[in-house]
């Protein structure tokens, strides 16, 4: 009985120190956003955060009404979203695009897609998240797809946050 204990924890250490045990999982990087200026927006910028939050593990995204990593407002003009690194910015959720018949949760999570470090693709597709307003106006595709999430959870992996090799994006606005 005493044998078989030793094996086993000799099995254990060796598999823990040869990398063959599965590592803990690292907690995900947590950014916080304040859509206190986002108007009539603010329902549809939690829908976007909640997207986000089910689609990726590597970083969450959570509510605050004080200082924030995100400032979300509302105007006049076209969706658009000025991230300043990787994690941090400012987001306009614009009536113009709304009034045009956009839907307003699409831009919530494609602009918050700027912020995690996703550039425009277009044109696009609809299935293509990123794609903004190259996907249609009858597009209500709201989810990144498995290449938009891959992107995101590059970026926010641990190895990448601790070595800060993210380079700031310039976004192209509509």
């Amino acid at each position: 009985m005493f044998l078989r204990k030793t094996i086993a924890v000799l099995a254990s250490t060796a598999a823990l120190v040869v990398g063959i045990a599965p590592a803990a999982e690292a907690a995900p990087r947590v950014l916080t956003y304040n859509s206190n200026g986002a108007a009539e927006f603010k329902a549809v910028v939690d829908e976007g955060a909640k997207v986000w939050n089910d689609s990726v593990k590597n970083v969450k995204l959570v509510k605050t009404t004080g200082a924030a990593n995100i400032t979300i407002v509302a105007d006049n003009g076209w969706p658009r979203a000025q991230p300043t690194t990787l994690g941090n910015g400012r987001v306009w959720m614009g009536r113009q695009a709304v009034d045009q018949g956009y839907y307003p949760p699409r831009i919530a999570s494609h602009e918050l897609g700027h912020i995690l470090g996703l550039p425009d693709i277009k044109p696009g597709p609809c299935s293509s998240l990123m794609s903004g307003s190259t996907g249609g106006i009858p597009c209500k595709n709201i989810y990144p797809n498995a290449s938009e999430k891959a992107r995101v959870e590059a970026k926010f992996r641990p190895s990448v946050m601790a070595t800060g090799e993210w380079n700031n994006q310039f976004v192209d606005a509509g």
